[in-house]
């Protein structure tokens, strides 16, 4: 969607851009595709981007280089899982943030891509992070590690959403119901309206991205619904506005979107 050019329906100061990308191909997704239960193995804890995930960032950092994204985009919230914040950094961040064991061969032919003098601040919420529970893969490793990685991302200003060193939210008996990440993407959409910023960039997982579309679905035209709200590729950005109608209300206490 080009955002530059369109068209509000309503007051711009009711509104917020979100891009919204699904990480780069994980190890775990390429074991997965071999054998499902390959997921509950521990060796994939916190898995990493595979080297098609990294060939992945590339091309989505030269296609938002290309559009002048970052020139609009004033904050990017990435989930704290491993594969998403090498997405975040890899396609927001400077070239030099970069992390990754297979990043050199990524970024080889960076010279292509116009440089910034500032790019937008990174930050990370456990309200985007993926769905929870039974899968190592999505078990995150303690904050010191993440801080330690990843120094250019802000695991502070959410420390709402960032409560304990340790992953204290993930448990092995079960996954999270879907009920519960639905009501986790309303939380995540209500914190974001609280955030100054206008156009933000959202770096998370398949279906949680799916769930926060859900909650948006209803005031959609039905000829884009199906579209919209489709299973996200690797690495797929899908920009959207958002609309809170209870700003337009006397009661801009409660959120609608």
């Amino acid at each position: 969607m080009d955002t530059t050019t369109t068209q509000f329906l309503y007051s711009p100061h009711h509104c917020k851009i979100l891009h919204m990308v699904r990480h780069g191909q994980g190890v775990h997704n390429v074991e997965a595709e071999k054998n499902i239960d390959a997921l509950l193995s521990p060796d994939l804890f916190d898995a990493p981007m595979s080297s098609l995930g990294w060939q992945q960032v590339f091309e989505l950092r030269k296609h938002v280089h290309g559009i002048r994204l970052l020139d609009r985009v004033e904050l990017v919230v990435t989930s704290p899982l491993l594969r998403t914040m090498q997405t975040a950094v890899g396609v927001f961040g400077n070239e030099g943030d970069i992390y990754g064991s297979d990043v050199d061969s990524v970024m080889a032919s960076k010279n292509e891509i116009s440089t910034l003098n500032t790019y937008p601040p990174i930050v990370a919420s456990e309200l985007c992070r993926d769905r929870l529970g039974l899968r190592p893969c999505d078990k995150r490793r303690n904050i010191s590690e993440c801080q330690s990685l990843f120094p250019e991302i802000d695991f502070s200003l959410a420390s709402h959403c960032m409560e304990s060193e340790e992953d204290d939210l993930w448990y092995p008996e079960a996954r999270e119901p879907y009920e519960e990440i639905a009501a986790r993407g309303i939380q995540f959409l209500k914190w974001l309206w609280t955030r100054p910023e206008k156009e933000i960039v959202v770096v998370s997982h398949g279906v949680v991205l799916q769930h926060i579309l859900y909650v948006l679905e209803n005031d959609c035209h039905p000829s884009i619904k199906t579209d919209l709200c489709k299973r996200f590729n690797n690495c797929e950005l899908r920009s959207v506005v958002i609309v809170n109608k209870r700003m337009m209300d006397s009661d801009s206490s409660a959120t609608s979107f």
